[in-house]
């Protein structure tokens, strides 16, 4: 068996049967009210038999103006259960760890979707943003906690809270853009305080099993390395969660700091002392070769995306071969239909540089 096949077992909750977790992916395709589709569900479900140790969700959203984009996934309300309940118990009879991402868009959401001005740390009325009071910003983080009840009473596993990406908890975490005057800015640890608040929330209010996962950007956004590696070995040694996802566009640059370049911007992270915590990864990850290579850079598992979007099975080929190349880009729309994208995901897809092809034999 190959390092890559062991399980990963947590603090909490069950274990995952590989070190393969299939990435947070934004697609389309819920419906325009947050309930659950039969695309998303079976996008999501072929992977499950694909052979991923942990099948995560694309983003959901913990508040009506936190939306994104359009047709995303909803954990906002009580109407969006009985789908995430059939998603849930699906993949627990496919023998897989599941977690449910969650998100609030925050400035970056969707003025068009919500009907009302985008909310964030500080108003930006070029942009038509509002600012958040403090009491607001102590809503979002109730809101965190009850999207998180509803993935437990679904059945899910746990859940893992969007820190990164310029999100609303990564504006918060924005030394350019944060200049509040509260208890939420003006320092880093009022940056970090609605996330920690997050967590710490969402712990004391789910089950002593449920898993919590926190994603977070190293860089970019406006975040400084020194800051998001002080917030990672908090995250990593506090105990209250199961497992930090370093999501790093690419696992194997070089920060875009020059006072941190002296090493790979991974490794500013694989060498943080963990107390039991998990550490995983994500970052163009679409061979064999570049797990292998992640894997042995020190984290526990890797979160793979554009892996498994061209190939629904990423782990069954890794263990056919352990050197698997994923299919070189452009591929054809019948190529995604056969891996279990729906219409709307792929026409997503079409707006990435060079994914789809453009000339097409019928589907």
């Amino acid at each position: 068996m190959d390092f890559f096949e062991e399980p990963v077992t947590f603090r909490r909750g069950p274990a995952m049967s590989n070190r393969i977790a299939l990435a947070p992916l934004t697609n389309l395709q819920s419906f325009d009210d947050g309930r659950l589709s039969d695309d998303e569900f079976n996008w999501l479900m072929k992977r499950a038999v694909g052979g991923f140790g942990m099948v995560m969700t694309c983003a959901a959203t913990t508040h009506a103006v936190g939306k994104a984009f359009p047709r995303q996934l909803g954990a906002h309300d009580d109407s969006h259960l009985s789908n995430l309940e059939r998603l849930a118990t699906a993949l627990r009879q496919h023998g897989v760890l599941s977690a449910l991402q969650l998100q609030h868009a925050g400035s970056r959401a969707s003025a068009e979707l919500i009907g009302e001005a985008p909310v964030g740390p500080v108003e930006d009325a070029r942009r038509g943003v509002r600012a958040l009071s403090t009491a607001e910003v102590e809503q979002a983080v109730e809101d965190f906690a009850r999207a998180a009840l509803r993935a437990e009473r679904a059945g899910f596993d746990g859940v893992e809270i969007h820190g990164a990406h310029g999100y609303l908890p990564c504006q918060f975490l924005d030394i350019r853009y944060n200049s509040r005057t509260d208890r939420y800015g003006g320092s880093s640890e009022g940056r970090a305080r609605m996330l920690l608040e997050i967590v710490e929330c969402v712990r004391e209010r789910t089950r002593p099993d449920f898993q919590i996962g926190v994603r977070l950007s190293p860089e970019r956004y406006g975040l400084d390395l020194g800051e998001m590696r002080a917030l990672a070995a908090r995250l990593l040694a506090g105990g209250q969660i199961d497992y930090l996802d370093i999501s790093c566009w690419d696992a194997f640059k070089q920060p875009e700091d020059p006072a941190w370049a002296d090493r790979p911007l991974l490794d500013w992270f694989t060498d943080l002392e963990r107390g039991g915590t998990r550490l995983s990864a994500a970052g163009k990850l679409t061979t064999g070769r570049a797990v292998r290579d992640c894997l042995a850079k020190g984290v526990d598992f890797v979160f793979v995306g554009r892996g498994a979007i061209l190939h629904h099975d990423f782990p069954r080929r890794m263990a056919a071969d352990p050197d698997f190349s994923s299919i070189p880009l452009p591929v054809s729309r019948r190529h995604l239909v056969r891996e279990g994208l729906g219409p709307h995901f792929i026409d997503y897809l079409d707006t990435w540089a060079g994914f789809v092809a453009n000339e097409e034999e019928p589907v």
